[in-house]
């Protein structure tokens, strides 16, 4: 993915906020800040993954809404675990379950190595995301492993705050993102909700062929 990017934000900040019921949580979020280590307090302890075939367009889990899971479930922590294998060993800054085969709410990203990283909550996995804020739109190239050979022009905001839980512990999480990271995040929400990056193409000429090998893509 390019990191150069041009303003191109609606009339007025799109604000999602969390709903506020009164409910009293079991335990408060874990709030992943923009100055985290790459290796700090942001990773949950899990066991030791598998790298796991990719799965590329058309397969139908791509297209999919992924469904919902329990954090604490031992497939669910297995499948995280994997995650961050096949991230590790792809070489790229996040992968959503979709992509590795499973309709599951799940996705990993590290975007500590990215040079257009500016906020970096390192490596991490966040079951069932829902995004809370979003701020600041901003178009940029991106690229997918799932879609080889293309990349495309994509809106996306600058500025999110997602909620999620932590695979193995079901804690609750909270992740403020700007800039690269806050568009890697916003990609593997996508893949959850069966959307591709060529769906959020800014138009026909906005989609590009791969000429060169070895660029590093968000997935």
């Amino acid at each position: 993915m390019t990191t150069g990017a041009r303003d191109d934000a609606p009339p007025g900040d799109i604000r999602r906020e969390a709903a506020q019921d009164g409910t009293r949580r079991q335990a408060p979020a874990d709030s992943v800040r923009r100055e985290a280590p790459p290796d700090g307090i942001c990773r949950e302890a899990l066991p030791d993954g598998v790298r796991r075939e990719l799965v590329g367009a058309p397969h139908p889990v791509l297209t999919a809404r992924a469904l919902p899971v329990d954090p604490t479930d031992p497939q669910v922590v297995a499948a995280a675990a994997d995650l961050l294998a096949s991230m590790r060993r792809s070489r790229c800054t996040g992968l959503a379950a979709p992509q590795i085969g499973l309709g599951w709410r799940l996705f990993s990203i590290d975007v500590s190595r990215h040079p257009g990283t500016r906020s970096c909550a390192g490596e991490l996995v966040v079951a069932n995301p829902r995004l809370v804020a979003a701020s600041h739109w901003a178009t940029a190239r991106e690229g997918c492993l799932s879609v080889p050979g293309l990349t495309g022009d994509v809106s996306r905001a600058t500025r999110v705050t997602i909620q999620g839980e932590r695979p193995g512990s079901g804690a609750p999480l909270i992740v403020h993102a700007d800039a690269f990271e806050a568009r890697c995040i916003q990609h593997q929400m996508d893949h959850l909700d069966g959307v591709l990056f060529l769906d959020r193409v800014t138009g026909t000429r906005a989609v590009y062929r791969v000429v060169q090998k070895g660029v590093r893509q968000v997935t």
